[in-house]
């Protein structure tokens, strides 16, 4: 009854929430398409099956992460440094979804965990511009959709861009490799606009994972180093720059 007498109020069904979220994902769909197809295609390069390509985007379903282990794959690393290298830069994750959860006061828990699953950086900065949907009645079903919206897209442009690998001239799919690079500038650059010292965490990061490889410590490793001192170095770094005037 509760529920009816605020859809009576708002003029707000289930139905027309899932197509508010539905709209609200389109941006994030049109953003995913060409990434999620130069994933598909360097994953292929580096000798993952279609099958493989899509399961990683189906479970894993974090960009930056993939493209990360797609390299680590292409280098020879291990399944251990690969697994802790992707924890580490996805950690990030824990702290949007205990963000996003809290918003969601009104859904019950049963319903937060599903949704906290499919936090992204995407996800979450468009879910935080539509705050006033989560008093709504069904505010469950226009998250489920934003979400859902980029889920497919990720995990079907991965599909393409792994059936693509295979016909496109060899040229043009290594070509692609500098995706891998442009992406991690494109994440890093807004970021040292708001905080420049982020910048030398980054430089500092790129030092360490140089050294260790330079001392003959094997690739994987060194990018795991790399991650977690230049990442511990911004909790220094970082405070600095709070402190200044």
């Amino acid at each position: 009854m509760g529920t009816q007498a605020i859809e009576a109020v708002t003029g707000t069904t289930r139905s027309h929430m899932i197509k508010r979220g539905m709209i609200a994902g389109l941006p994030i769909m049109l953003g995913y398409m060409p990434i999620a197809l130069t994933y598909g295609v360097l994953a292929g390069q580096s000798g993952m099956t279609n099958v493989e390509i899509t399961l990683m985007s189906v479970l894993v379903f974090a960009g930056a992460a993939q493209f990360l282990a797609v390299g680590m794959v292409a280098a020879g690393t291990g399944v251990i440094e690969i697994v802790i290298a992707t924890f580490v830069l996805n950690f990030r994750h824990f702290v949007m979804s205990l963000s996003f959860m809290n918003r969601l006061r009104g859904i019950a828990l049963r319903a937060k965990i599903p949704l906290s699953l499919g936090i992204t950086d995407e996800t979450f900065t468009v879910s935080m511009l539509y705050r006033k949907e989560s008093k709504e009645a069904h505010a469950f079903w226009f998250y489920a959709a934003l979400i859902l919206t980029a889920y497919v897209s990720w995990v079907g442009g991965s599909y393409l861009g792994g059936v693509l690998g295979d016909v496109i001239p060899p040229r043009l799919s290594q070509s692609m490799g500098i995706a891998l690079y442009a992406m991690f500038i494109g994440l890093l650059v807004p970021s040292v606009r708001k905080h420049y010292r982020i910048a030398l965490v980054a430089i500092f990061a790129m030092m360490i994972n140089f050294l260790c490889q330079w001392w003959g410590m094997n690739q994987g490793w060194a990018i795991v180093l790399g991650t977690l001192i230049g990442g511990l170095s911004g909790i220094w770094l970082l405070d600095m720059e709070e402190e200044e005037p």
